[in-house]
C-alpha cells in the first residue's frame, strides 16, 4: 500500500511502497510517466549535473541541512525545509525539492532498515564523494557494495562523520 511522501507541484508524487526487499522503497510517479524506484545512480547523477549549475558546495550544505534533522520518520517540517532551500534554485527549484526529497526518503528508509548499521550515513557518504570529492556517481553508488560496515564507518569517521 503506497504511503504518500510527498506531491510536489501537484505533479510529481513522491512515496513508499513494497520493494523487493521492504516496505521502504521510494517511488517518484511524474505527471503522465509511470512510477519507478529512482536508484542512488540516478540522484547522484542529477545533483551533481545540477551541482554543476549552481554550485556542488552549495548542493552538499543544503543537504546537510536537512540531514542533520534526518530520522526514523518523514517529518512534514523538513519536507517543508527542504521546498524551501530548493525555492533558491530558480528554474531548477522543482527538480532540486524532487531529489533533495528523494534522498531524504531513501535515508529515512535506511534508518528503518532491520540490522543497518550506518544507516542514513551512506547517502552522506555518496553525496560528499559526487559533490565535494568529484566521484562519479556510478562510484558513489558502488563504493559501499562488498564492504564491511567496520570498513565503511572508518572511512566515514575519516571523513568527519
Amino acid at each position: 500500500m503506497p504511503r504518500l511522501i510527498k506531491n510536489i507541484r501537484n505533479r510529481n508524487i513522491i512515496e513508499f511502497d513494497q520493494g523487493s526487499f521492504d516496505q521502504w522503497c521510494v517511488y517518484l510517479k511524474r505527471q503522465a510517466e509511470l512510477r519507478y524506484a529512482p536508484k542512488d545512480t540516478e540522484y547522484f547523477s542529477k545533483l551533481k549535473q545540477l551541482g554543476a549549475i549552481h554550485g556542488t558546495a552549495k548542493i552538499f550544505n543544503d543537504f546537510i541541512c536537512f540531514y542533520s534533522l534526518t530520522g526514523k520518520n518523514i517529518d512534514n517540517t523538513v519536507l517543508d525545509l527542504i521546498t524551501e532551500l530548493s525555492e533558491n534554485y530558480g528554474s531548477d527549484a522543482e527538480e532540486m525539492d524532487i531529489w533533495f526529497t528523494i534522498i531524504y526518503a531513501g535515508m529515512v528508509a535506511e534508518e528503518n532498515k532491520a540490522n543497518a548499521i550506518l544507516k542514513k550515513r551512506v547517502k552522506r557518504l555518496g553525496m560528499q564523494q559526487v559533490l565535494l570529492e568529484g566521484r562519479t556517481a556510478e562510484y558513489a553508488a558502488n563504493f559501499s557494495k562488498g564492504k564491511k560496515w567496520q570498513e565503511l564507518d572508518a572511512v566515514m569517521k575519516k571523513k568527519g562523520f
